[in-house]
């Protein structure tokens, strides 16, 4: 039996790290588990309950809430992909939206949201055999995964993917306005208090501004093989 893996991937909004962590998931045979999906989805529930409101948040009550957040992935087999469900209701298309890019991080800036999703994701994880992507996922959730791989690309190439996907789901985008929510993410994701987006020590750097999905893959198979077999 191959040795099972937990596998890490870190870095910055709109890089690609879900269609990456998803393909060697389903190559792999592995779990995969969409971090910043559930933080998206937390910040949806807070958002229908008004607890964010002009740029105000109310921390209290969504501390109250939070276990009455139940975050699922199922699998849809007509597209072959894992959604995103929130009490038992599909919201993969909602959370998708700008409305929810503009105030996820200031939720998931929350210590009670982070420790919670935490708990969580390492439940998740015990029986390895899983690949997870997010802010903090090698630093935080997994310090001590067995692959470590942080992403990043130029801000106008991950701009025009966000903006692709998003009118892809029938999402209406403006690709300026995208651009700077891009911005702004990255400077809160940088700057926050808990758990900032850094890079793990031992992380690999994966620059794919350049690169096609198939190109990751190649690039990253051989990495894959040495850490099943112990090289």
């Amino acid at each position: 039996m191959k040795k099972k893996l937990v596998i890490a991937i870190d870095g910055y909004s709109s890089c690609g790290k879900s269609t990456f962590a998803r393909a060697i998931a389903k190559e792999l045979n592995y779990i995969f588990i969409d971090s910043g999906a559930m933080y998206r989805t937390v910040t949806l529930y807070c958002m229908r309950m008004g607890f964010v409101k002009e740029g105000s948040i109310d921390r209290n009550g969504i501390i109250r809430e939070l276990n009455n957040i139940n975050i699922e992935f199922v699998y849809n087999p007509d597209i072959a992909e894992y959604e995103t469900f929130l009490n038992s209701e599909n919201v993969e298309k909602e959370i998708r939206g700008i409305a929810v890019s503009s105030n996820v991080s200031s939720i998931s800036q929350i210590h009670e949201v982070r420790s919670r999703m935490v708990e969580l994701q390492r439940q998740i994880g015990v029986f390895k055999g899983i690949v997870m992507d997010g802010r903090d996922i090698g630093t935080v959730v997994f310090p001590d995964a067995d692959l470590k791989i942080f992403m990043t690309a130029s801000i106008e190439i991950r701009a025009k993917r966000r903006y692709d996907e998003m009118k892809s789901k029938g999402i209406k985008a403006d690709l300026d306005e995208v651009r700077k929510n891009i911005v702004a993410r990255d400077i809160t994701d940088e700057n926050r208090d808990i758990s900032p987006l850094r890079r793990a020590d031992d992380a690999i750097i994966l620059d794919n501004s350049r690169m096609s999905v198939e190109e990751q893959m190649i690039w990253v198979h051989e990495i894959i093989e040495n850490k099943i077999n112990g090289r």
